[in-house]
């Protein structure tokens, strides 16, 4: 009994195993259409049923690039000066609003002069005597009363008392703080009434309808720097604004402690939108290049090796080619070495693609090279 048993399973085991290779041959028949004599299509058949690789293109582009370098730099006045008196003495008068303009030669402070002006007055009197003193003794010694000493003495007295006028008005003129150049001034350290000593701070002023920015570079770009290069400046004050600036000089002495030239541009401040002590990104223009082969970023396909490369596509056909890339702004690269202006490229679709593969272009790039296409004369 149990031999028969062993005998009546194999038979259902085999019977099961036939069954499910029967199923296995049948589901790889099924949705294949067999030609006639047996023969199968080739591999390739069906990727060529499904026809060219769809991908996106664009023409690569001439245009001017420039090579820069970017630093950071800070913002300050054209010219700046605190006003200090010269002499000690009490303050009269205020004659300027804080934070507005003043012209060059605006009186801004005024002393209490009442010493001075009577020092000039008596200085006045005095030269008044020794002209008149020196005309008589002039008109005696023509005349031959008088001697040459005489005379000499008058000559004399006439240019101390001319001396003495000059210098009382130079220190009445000293009781009258003017502006040396046209700017705006701050805000001011006195008041009316205040007695002050020389020297001490009284208020600021700006010329700042320009501006100068000061920045700094590694020692390697001395060879490559020169008073008159531009530069572009911006802030994060005017956010989206940038400001075109011209370098006006270059410092003659390197900077031990960082290896750095300090460098200073000059910019105009349209709208006085900016001001000195301001933080600024400096991008300086080394050298402008014309005539540079340029492509979007997304066109590039990087390799193993620190390779990269592009499709070029040529007669509906994708060419793998390495290029060799130089500067970049934003999202266009330079292209030194590899493709050139007038290649079409692809942007979209590259992992798709191999080299030699059809493509089909769609989307901007076809409208782009459609009218060259049916510029083409039919064969004849």
């Amino acid at each position: 009994m149990p031999a028969r048993r062993r005998l009546i399973a194999a038979v259902s085991l085999a019977g099961l195993a036939a069954l499910a290779g029967y199923a296995y041959y049948a589901n790889r028949s099924v949705g294949t259409v067999q030609p006639a004599g047996g023969v199968r299509p080739a591999a390739g058949a069906n990727a060529a049923a499904q026809g060219p690789a769809e991908v996106e293109t664009v023409t690569v582009l001439a245009e001017a690039m420039a090579d820069d370098v970017t630093a950071v730099g800070t913002l300050r006045s054209n010219e700046s000066v605190v006003l200090r008196p010269e002499v000690a003495g009490r303050i009269a008068a205020i004659r300027f609003s804080e934070g507005g303009p003043v012209r060059r030669g605006d009186v801004l402070v005024d002393f209490d002069a009442a010493v001075q002006r009577a020092e000039v007055q008596q200085a006045k009197a005095n030269l008044a005597l020794a002209q008149a003193n020196f005309g008589r003794t002039e008109d005696l010694f023509n005349r031959k009363f008088l001697s040459q000493s005489a005379r000499d003495e008058a000559a004399s007295r006439l240019e101390v008392a001319r001396a003495n006028m000059a210098l009382a008005e130079a220190r009445l003129d000293k009781m009258r703080i003017r502006a040396p150049f046209a700017g705006i001034v701050g805000i001011r350290n006195v008041s009316v009434g205040d007695y002050v000593k020389e020297g001490e701070e009284l208020v600021n002023l700006e010329d700042i309808a320009t501006l100068k920015v000061d920045f700094r570079l590694p020692e390697t770009y001395l060879a490559q720097i020169r008073p008159g290069q531009k530069l572009e400046l911006a802030s994060d004050a005017v956010a989206g604004r940038q400001f075109a600036a011209v370098v006006s000089a270059i410092d003659p002495l390197v900077d031990e402690q960082g290896r750095a030239v300090v460098m200073r541009a000059t910019l105009q401040n349209e709208g006085l939108r900016l001001r000195p002590g301001m933080f600024a990104r400096v991008r300086l223009i080394l050298e402008e290049r014309a005539n540079v082969a340029v492509v979007p970023e997304e066109a590039l396909v990087a390799a193993p090796g620190d390779v990269q490369f592009v499709y070029r596509v040529v007669d509906g056909k994708a060419q793998r080619v390495e290029v060799k890339t130089g500067a970049r702004r934003g999202a266009r690269v330079e292209i030194v070495k590899g493709v050139q202006a007038g290649d079409v490229v692809v942007t979209a679709g590259q992992l798709k693609l191999r080299d030699g593969a059809a493509v089909r272009i769609v989307g901007a790039g076809a409208a782009q090279i459609a009218p060259a296409a049916g510029s083409a004369k039919p064969a004849s």
